[in-house]
């Protein structure tokens, strides 16, 4: 891993922010599409997941700006799709890829000696590895 820098590292938590606001969206959206009575535990669980998402971006605006960065607003387009099982597996490739991202960006905010913003990504992290847990069961693995 190479040496980060503050200016970086408020880079990557953009990237990051901006990828909390998709996954609010495409979990908002996805829960309301999702169709047939296996799914309604999974679409009451979708609700809760897109809260927390939300959640994570309110936190993650508020340490960008603690470390002198502006919050982006920008995302990238959300993953839909018609059908309920891809929906559901967009949605853990989502939560894989955050699971990823931040338990490198733990080892940045360390490198830093940033251990508030690290406690806090750490936090966002349980939930994230909850999420991914949700997902596969409801999708039987």
């Amino acid at each position: 891993m190479e040496k980060i820098t503050k200016g970086k590292l408020i880079e990557l938590l953009n990237h990051d922010l901006s990828l909390e606001y998709q996954a609010c969206v495409q979990y908002t959206q996805h829960q309301g599409v999702l169709k047939g009575a296996m799914y309604q535990n999974i679409q009451k669980e979708l609700i809760i997941h897109a809260q927390e998402e939300l959640a994570h971006a309110t936190t993650l605006v508020a340490q960008i700006d603690y470390l002198g960065g502006v919050p982006t607003v920008e995302m990238p387009a959300p993953k839909t799709s018609k059908e309920n099982e891809t929906m559901l597996k967009q949605d853990l490739a989502g939560e894989n890829d955050a699971i990823a991202r931040y338990s490198i960006r733990i080892k940045q905010a360390e490198e830093l000696d940033l251990y508030h913003l690290a406690g806090q990504l750490r936090n966002i992290l349980s939930v994230e590895q909850e999420h991914a847990m949700d997902l596969e069961q409801a999708l039987g693995k």
